[in-house]
């Protein structure tokens, strides 16, 4: 695949404008995979018919060049079952060393129950047969969906601990803004990423679309993931460390964060650095409701049915559902 080279002057990349901030922001976690299973286009038409703002999700990079749906950078077999419908005995091929045409051969679409990942979400409804979707599949879906204003969160899958797991982050990134180019979705796409090296070149290359921070204790403790920068450096302060990280800004900047350990602190301080604090993956009620105290101005969940319902009992405006798409 030829490397996306951004063309400024043209309309679309000239008239490209962020959509403004959400009041609040609910986001499926890939696709709410409490619910459906995760990364599939079953569970990101599940999460449209329920109603959430956005749908949180993951890409890799296959070994032809194309940008598919998938939290895991190898098959996880937890999950996959190859094409005799066997479950897979170990941790499969990686993403990026198979095809398309091979990827397609695995279904998707039900948990393991004994397994440790299956108890974890004993609600989740399987849909035999779905396939690891790429970017595009799922940009079409939504598109089909009549009044669908719906939103993507994208994660590239890059850790720079795994040079070899993955294709290289500009790789994947330069794959990722020609696919949202292509769809024309560029006004509806957040990308969010723990290798902030991702993000970095977003900034570069396409630098009005939004962009979210990821981190966690450990990310932020190790500047392979902070693009060589140091967390002591900036007085221990993640909101800071990440606007030294993003520089100069058009585009919304988001902090992601681990929510356990979040502060009220931590959260006025990234609001007084002009972030959006959107925190991962929140699943008990209890923890959405501190959150929603805190002020957070999102949240990701691997239950949005549960979120909806508190924020239903607080009086929040709630996202419209959709048909979902069949």
């Amino acid at each position: 695949m030829s490397a996306f080279r951004p063309r400024l002057a043209t309309p679309l990349l000239a008239l490209l404008v962020a959509a403004p901030a959400l009041a609040f922001d609910l986001q499926a976690h890939r696709g709410g995979r409490g619910l459906a299973p995760e990364n599939t286009l079953a569970a990101f038409a599940q999460a449209a018919a329920l109603g959430v703002d956005t749908l949180e999700l993951d890409i890799g990079l296959s070994a032809d060049g194309v940008v598919v749906v998938s939290h895991d950078t190898s098959l996880n077999p937890d999950h996959t079952r190859d094409a005799q419908g066997q479950w897979l005995a170990a941790k499969g091929p990686t993403i990026r060393s198979l095809t398309l045409a091979e990827l397609q051969r695995y279904d998707v679409g039900r948990i393991r129950a004994e397994s440790d990942y299956g108890k974890q979400f004993t609600r989740q409804q399987a849909a035999d047969g779905q396939r690891i979707p790429t970017l595009a599949a799922l940009f079409e879906q939504v598109r089909a969906t009549p009044g669908s204003k719906l939103r993507f969160n994208i994660e590239t899958k890059v850790d720079p601990t795994l040079p070899d797991e993955t294709a290289s982050p500009d790789a994947i990134t330069d794959a990722l803004l020609a696919e949202i180019e292509r769809a024309g979705m560029a006004g509806r796409v957040t990308i969010q990423s723990f290798d902030w090296r991702t993000l970095a070149r977003v900034g570069q290359r396409a630098p009005q679309i939004p962009r979210a921070y990821l981190s966690s204790g450990r990310t932020l403790a190790d500047p392979r993931w902070t693009m060589g920068l140091e967390l002591a450096s900036h007085g221990g302060s993640a909101p800071q460390l990440l606007k030294a990280a993003a520089g100069p800004s058009t585009a919304p900047l988001t902090w992601s964060p681990a929510y356990r350990d979040l502060t009220q602190a931590q959260v006025q301080e990234a609001h007084k650095l002009g972030l959006l604090v959107l925190p991962w993956t929140v699943n008990a009620r209890a923890d959405m409701a501190r959150l929603l105290d805190l002020g957070v101005d999102g949240i990701i969940t691997d239950y949005p049915d549960v979120l909806r319902e508190l924020m239903r009992e607080r009086g929040m405006p709630l996202p419209n559902g959709t048909e979902a798409v069949k």
